[in-house]
């Protein structure tokens, strides 16, 4: 049996710019788009853009430029009293701003179903009016076939709807309702259930034929303490999206043991905000310093060992136990 390669990308805005990169980098490596390399993508929220794109062959160059160029066009209006929208309003800027440039970007996917997708993807989000988490996949004879016909760029643009910087995004049936970001819940970082949904609703994927790459958007672990209201907003905004993102890697590498898991989570220089566009030239460095460090090739062949999560595959090599690069 042929090995599988699955991408799973967390959440976290404009740092989207730094998997990104570590795209670009694979691609200029290999010669190939991700999406001959990946036959399963995952993503939530900014992740889900990423996923949406790889799936959609779009080249990582152009994904970079989108960050670089473009989201001054999803993350507006920049102004002093865009605060005071959140208190108004309930949301700092328009969400069909967002779905407006993925429709654009997405090029001919933007016209897809989830079924039209030439590879096996899952993109997250949350139903506003109950909480339901939605899990938007293609249709398969081995899971309930109910997401399938949605339309790419719907999933994409409802991953993407953070709480209090989008509003929500409504789609039609079997959603019916308002959904926002999948972050808010357990799924910031995907991987968990994509690994489920590979290993147990697609079809040709076991965990001892799959190697699995999480990637993170950046941490940065020396934030000040918060005291505004604005600030505490932020501040249980970000940990409510964070708090799954290693949690989820570890039990992966506890329930999938026999795959292959790398986890890949780089250190932001600064305490970035999701929507703080004027850091981009900062967040480009850092991902292009952190993609200098990953070797791609070493990790389809799993062979590398410096973001290897312990105790994954079959022959463990002694990676860390997050297998994040610190």
């Amino acid at each position: 049996m042929n090995r599988r390669y699955l991408l799973s990308i967390d959440g976290g805005g404009i740092r989207g710019i730094i998997p990104a990169l570590a795209l670009l980098k694979l691609e200029q490596e290999t010669g190939r788009p991700a999406r001959d390399v990946f036959s399963f993508v995952a993503g939530t929220s900014t992740g889900a853009l990423l996923a949406a794109a790889v799936a959609a062959g779009i080249p990582a160059a152009q994904m970079v430029d989108v960050y670089k160029n473009r989201s001054a066009e999803i993350f507006t209006p920049r102004a002093p009293w865009n605060e005071m929208r959140r208190y108004t309003v309930g949301h700092k800027y328009d969400v069909a701003n967002l779905n407006r440039v993925l429709l654009e970007v997405l090029e001919q996917g933007s016209r897809w179903t989830l079924n039209d997708s030439p590879i096996d993807l899952l993109l997250t989000a949350k139903g506003l009016a109950h909480g339901k988490p939605w899990y938007f996949v293609k249709d398969s004879p081995l899971n309930s076939s109910i997401t399938g016909g949605l339309r790419l760029a719907d999933c994409t643009t409802a991953s993407a709807a953070a709480p209090t910087y989008f509003d929500p995004w409504t789609m039609s049936a079997p959603v019916n309702g308002k959904v926002v970001d999948g972050g808010v819940g357990v799924t910031g970082n995907p991987v968990y259930q994509a690994c489920v949904e590979a290993f147990c609703y697609a079809e040709g994927y076991t965990p001892a034929n799959t190697t699995v790459i999480s990637f993170g958007t950046g941490r940065f672990f020396k934030r000040e303490d918060p005291h505004l209201i604005t600030q505490w907003l932020n501040w249980v905004l970000e940990a409510l999206l964070q708090a799954p993102e290693e949690q989820q890697t570890q039990i992966v590498a506890r329930h999938y043991s026999e795959a292959i898991l790398y986890r890949l989570m780089p250190i932001l220089p600064a305490d970035i905000d999701m929507d703080d566009i004027e850091r981009i030239g900062d967040l480009e460095t850092t991902g292009e310093q952190f993609a200098e460090q990953m070797d791609w090739s070493a990790m389809l062949r799993g062979e590398d060992t410096n973001f290897r999560v312990k105790g994954t595959g079959p022959q463990d090599p002694g990676g860390s136990a997050s297998g994040s690069h610190l």
